[in-house]
């Protein structure tokens, strides 16, 4: 019997870590911050009572349904920096992500990588590497939590059936770092 039970959990435990992502170990580091927003949260805000005469509020709530997480890792740690590159690396090769595109200006960098969805306007995962950013946030008053931070990475998850064209919306509403660089992604992917 308790053979069983260890077959049973040595199976079981893939599929249980599989559903955390990679990622969520930068969540509890104190030089990270970020934001994690879920199906349940999008479901929400989506469930809220919009003017349907409002074609592009509407277009923007059916969006959101559709989205099924948020992830958004910040650091100015150039250890933690690091080792987010490495996760990503790692994940890269794990993936079945493609290079949308990159942009690279000094030492500042912009990656996104895709996984296809229904078309080519679609994609099941977006994920954003942003790095070198510590020139650019240098000096300007960013404070979270009565810190005040410089940013050197930027690393942005998110999933569910997103629209390119659109998904800029979303974090520009949401004020979330890398909202400018995902519309030049979604303006390049409408080309």
């Amino acid at each position: 019997m308790k053979k069983v039970i260890v077959i049973i959990a040595l199976i079981v435990a893939p599929m249980i870590s599989g559903a955390q992502s990679i990622f969520d170990k930068f969540e509890d580091m104190p030089e990270v911050a970020s934001v994690i927003v879920n199906q349940k949260m999008f479901s929400m805000i989506a469930s809220i009572d919009v003017d349907m005469d409002d074609p592009e509020a509407q277009e923007y709530m059916d969006m959101v349904k559709k989205i099924t997480g948020l992830k958004v890792f910040t650091t100015g740690d150039d250890k933690v920096s690091a080792d987010m590159k490495a996760t990503v690396t790692k994940y890269l090769k794990s993936s079945d992500l493609e290079e949308l595109m990159r942009i690279k200006d000094g030492n500042q960098t912009v990656k996104f990588y895709v996984k296809e969805g229904k078309d080519e306007n679609h994609v099941k995962e977006l994920l954003m590497y942003v790095s070198g950013l510590k020139e650019m946030t240098k000096g300007q008053n960013i404070e979270i939590n009565g810190k005040k931070r410089e940013f050197e990475t930027v690393l942005l998850s998110l999933t569910g059936d997103i629209d390119l064209r659109q998904v800029s919306k979303i974090t520009n509403t949401m004020d979330i770092p890398g909202g400018e660089q995902l519309k030049k992604a979604g303006d390049k992917k409408k080309n």
